[in-house]
């Protein structure tokens, strides 16, 4: 009986224990369930980009059921331990708790919660109790601040995945103790995931102390800088290498050719330098390599047998030249090549492997025809040999056969494409939604087109084609077209358009005629410049509601400016109503919320006044509203647009002083770069206060852009729109297409400035140019402005300065044109360096001026005695020397006419008055003599 009880004990207790340790997870997990909400967006990059279902696991845990069976959950079953823990994807947003219920399962041997959003919360240190865990993976999951180094002992981790998904200064950090740790103890670990954590404060050295049983290694986007260390990742098992969008620089170690068995190298986006190692060909199992956006030069390594299992190439965005290697054309397996932006030439050979599906190699040297044996790469989905000199005819039913071409560019070569030989076109390229033709002497648009019912994007700018757009091409990607560009032709008619959801349409820069066409409701960029339309523009055009670029610049329409445009101030940033006949007031009101960014109206009739509420436009960057009738006093607020870089009010009416009666120290105009009020009726001191308050032309405020010319973004930063000004330059009217960020101009020449030119102009350390010509200016040109070293064109004409040019002017580097005549200047004009580029015109009108390059010559100053002067230079007895001057100076003068009264009265020292002509006769000769030597010296 004993031995009966003993055993139904033994059997019992286990179970029993079980089912308590089971309740005990359970109720863990309901509690961490309860710590978040479910929002679904929070896991948008799993369904949009990393290719997982997300869904909300936790909404099938309820409490009294076993926690086992719940989704997400694995228990081991002989223990019924809660060992793996599956949460990725799951719509979990809130704050991570720092006490967090989950370290009561200490069985736990994986733990994944990927793909939520954790509200910016830290890793709580707890996370280091989980002594058995093998895999961890926290990626993506809005985690910040420093990784725990509680996390460093987990010594079992065979997979850790730490990546952050922040792009800005809230990411998770690491520091070298902590790191260094990690490193050391996790020596069974295979793969190891660290992308977007901050280790600019690591040694690279570091990860010479990785295990040898590494499988796996990213450290994409952590800001790793210097060299490329030899020998730093020599990992005998490695087989995946990703360390992209650091700034790593230096050449590509040989030693990385060792890695026999890396199937995925990842290095681009670095500052690598020099050439492609030969050793990279060894990587036989390599089926990925990236290493575009570096400033990798010389040749591919060419082998006849190598990477005979890669995929992907990626080399764009480099300074590689040579020819194409020959493997490119014989890989077995090679689907994607991108070799764009790089410096290959030579002609394009024929492909004897037919896996291709994508090939880029626009913008490069690349000549010749193009090779016959594209149209048998039957897989190809997007062929782009843009920007090239490849030339010859090429007929359009060389590509009939790619039914799965999606993307078709051959843009920008010396092409000439025809259709002549293919009778029925309907067939041909069905799934074709993107074709660039730009450049590729077509006179007429391609008949083929017509059957394209899903075509995307189409351009056919900078061709030959006349006469109208025909009524077919209504139907060509009726639902589908968002883009089309058909600038740069010799079109002289267009019709209603009946595309639904065109959003980008170019026009420009042909001869089409007739009143301005309404575009759809979708558009977003609506191009019409260079034109001849006429007319008024419908008030209709504003039902556009999500218009955020229109230019109707340079045609002759006329009227008044539709008042509803201030309205749709709230979608629209571009505005260029330039060059066309428009009259009345500027459109009186702009609404609040206002994004425009750019506002041209030059070259019309406008009368003003410029209306407040353009402050609504916080964002504004440039303002043109020269060449019109506006007759108003300067708009002083203007300067309180945070944003403003360009002004320009030439050629106007308006009048009055720049100078502000205002005690207010707040800046004005701080990043203003181009300051044009040329040709009004200014007049007072030219403006102090703003020159002092120019910080960007000082040098004060930071152009935060990164691009190299000024423009606004369209379609979701897909596509750059440049602004464009009118300006003078060193002299001569120039249309500016593109605004360089970093021209720096003041122009207020043709006003009636009076007074001096202020010493502070000297701060404008920036300048590129500088225009005061003819105005009331007086007094000397400043010296200060030969701290003006980035100064390439200064005009100070026409005005009523004196004095002389400062030699520091001669300094200046950058310095190419240079006008002060018609001013009361003297003395020798400087010599040397940027001054002996400059001709006589440039001082014209200046009687007092001489030296080269003008007429006249200079008088030469005999230089004084050398025992006034010490032997070493210096100036220390010369001051002590003019004081003893002046008392005898003093006393002759009085000794003088005391002498000349006595002589004119008495007749007497007649011996006296001879001594001194006789003196006086010969000082002339010995000075003629002296003139002839020199005069002689000149002709010789």
């Amino acid at each position: 009986m004993a031995s009966y009880l003993f055993l139904c004990l033994f059997l019992f207790f286990p179970h029993l224990y079980a089912s308590s340790s089971r309740s005990h997870s359970c109720s863990s997990l309901i509690q961490f369930k309860n710590s978040f909400s479910i929002t679904k967006y929070v896991s948008w990059h799993c369904d949009d980009i990393a290719g997982l279902k997300s869904y909300p696991k936790t909404y099938s845990w309820e409490e009294g059921t076993d926690c086992c069976s719940w989704d997400g959950v694995t228990c081991d079953h002989l223990n019924a331990h809660v060992i793996a823990l599956d949460l990725s994807c799951s719509w979990l947003y809130g704050n991570f708790p720092s006490n967090t219920t989950l370290v009561l399962l200490p069985h736990l041997q994986k733990l994944n919660l990927a793909y939520n959003d954790f509200n910016l919360s830290k890793i709580p240190s707890e996370f280091g109790r989980f002594e058995s865990l093998v895999y961890l993976n926290l990626s993506h999951t809005n985690f910040v601040g420093e990784v725990p180094s509680q996390v460093s002992p987990l010594s079992k981790l065979v997979s850790l995945d730490l990546s952050s998904w922040n792009y800005d200064s809230e990411q998770f950090t690491i520091d070298q103790h902590a790191l260094e740790g990690l490193v050391h103890n996790l020596t069974e670990v295979r793969h190891l995931f660290l992308n977007r954590i901050n280790m600019s404060s690591i040694n690279p050295h570091v990860f010479m102390n990785l295990s040898s049983s590494l499988r796996s290694l990213s450290l994409a986007y952590c800001d790793l800088q210097g060299k490329f260390q030899k020998h730093i990742f020599d990992l005998p098992n490695l087989n995946f290498l990703n360390l992209r969008g650091n700034q790593l620089t230096g050449q590509i170690p040989r030693s990385l050719g060792n890695l026999l068995q890396l199937t995925h190298l990842d290095l681009s986006d670095n500052q690598l330098s020099g050439q492609i190692p030969l050793s990279i060909p060894n990587l036989t199992q390599l089926e990925f390599l990236d290493i575009a956006q570096n400033s990798l030069e010389g040749s591919i390594p060419d082998e006849v047998a190598a990477f005979p299992n890669l995929k992907y190439l990626y080399l764009y965005d480099n300074l590689l030249n040579g020819t194409l290697p020959s493997w490119l054309y014989t890989a077995p397996s090679l689907k994607v090549v991108e070799l764009s932006q790089n410096q290959f030439s030579g002609h394009i050979k024929e492909f004897q492997s037919k896996s291709l599906e994508y090939l880029d190699i626009a913008n490069n040297k690349l000549q010749g025809p193009l090779p016959s044996s594209i149209s048998q790469l039957l897989n190809l989905t997007d062929l782009i040999l843009s920007s090239n000199n490849l030339n010859g005819v090429i007929e359009l039913s060389m590509f009939s056969n790619l039914s799965n071409l999606n993307y078709l560019g051959l843009s920008y070569n010396s092409l000439s494409l025809t259709s002549n030989s293919i009778s029925s076109v309907n067939h041909i390229l069905p799934n074709l939604t993107g074709l660039f033709f730009s450049s590729c002497n077509l006179s007429e648009f391609p008949h083929f087109l017509k059957g394209l019912k899903s075509l995307g994007s189409l351009d056919l700018s900078y061709n030959r084609i006349e006469g109208k757009i025909p009524q077919w091409m209504q139907e060509v990607g009726n639902d589908s077209l968002t883009y089309l560009n058909v600038s740069h032709n010799s079109l002289t008619e267009v019709k209603q358009f009946s595309w639904k959801n065109i959003a980008v349409l170019d026009l420009s820069s042909n001869l089409i005629r007739g009143n301005l066409p309404i575009p759809a409701s979708s558009i977003n960029t609506f191009l019409i410049s260079n034109n001849s339309f006429n007319g008024e523009v419908s008030s209709l055009i504003c039902n556009v509601t999500s218009l955020q670029i229109l230019d109707l610049s340079h045609n002759n329409l006329s009227g008044t400016i539709p008042r509803c445009l201030g309205n749709l101030s709230d979608s629209l940033e571009f505005l260029n109503l330039k060059k066309n006949k428009f009259y009345g007031t500027i459109p009186p009101t702009f609404a609040k919320g206002c994004q425009l960014s750019n506002l041209n109206l030059n070259g019309n009739l406008l009368e003003g006044p410029l209306t407040p509420s353009i402050l609504n436009c916080n964002g504004l960057e440039v303002l043109d509203l020269g060449n019109n009738k506006i007759n108003d006093t300067f708009p002083h607020w203007l300067g309180s647009l945070p944003q403003l870089q360009v002004l320009v009010l030439k050629s106007n009416h308006m009048h009055g002083s720049l100078c502000v009666n205002s005690s207010k120290s707040s800046p004005v105009f701080s990043k203003i770069q181009i300051f044009d009020l040329s040709s009004n009726y200014f007049s007072g001191p030219l403006p102090v206060r703003y020159i002092n308050s120019f910080k960007a032309i000082i040098n004060l405020e930071t152009i935060g852009s990164t691009v190299s010319y000024m423009g606004v973004y369209v379609q979701g930063g897909s596509a750059f729109y440049t602004y464009s000004i009118g300006i003078v330059l060193k002299g001569r009217d120039v249309d500016l297409v593109k605004i360089f960020t970093m021209w720096m101009i003041i122009d207020l020449s043709n006003n009636q400035f009076e007074g001096e030119i202020p010493k502070v102009i000297g701060k404008l350390n920036l300048l590129k140019g500088l225009n005061l010509s003819h105005n009331n200016l007086n007094g000397g040109i400043p010296t200060s402005i030969g701290n003006l070293t980035s100064l390439e064109w200064l005009d100070l004409s026409s005005n009523r300065l004196s004095g002389t040019i400062p030699n520091r002017l001669a300094d200046l580097p950058f310095l190419s044109s240079l006008n002060v005549s018609e001013n009361q200047l003297h003395g020798q004009i400087p010599q040397g360096k940027q001054f002996n580029t400059f001709g006589n015109d440039s001082y014209e009108g200046n009687k007092g001026l001489c030296g080269f390059p003008v007429s006249k010559g200079c008088k030469i100053i005999e230089p004084a005695p050398p025992n006034v002067l010490e032997k070493d230079g210096s100036k220390s007895n010369i001051a002590c020397g003019w004081k003893v001057v002046l008392i005898g100076y003093g006393c002759g003068v009085v000794f003088g006419m005391a002498m000349g009264y006595v002589v004119f009265q008495t007749g007497k020292l007649r011996w006296l008055v001879n001594l001194v002509e006789n003196q006086h006769e010969k000082k002339r000769r010995r000075k003629s003599k002296k003139g002839n030597r020199n005069n002689r010296r000149r002709r010789i």
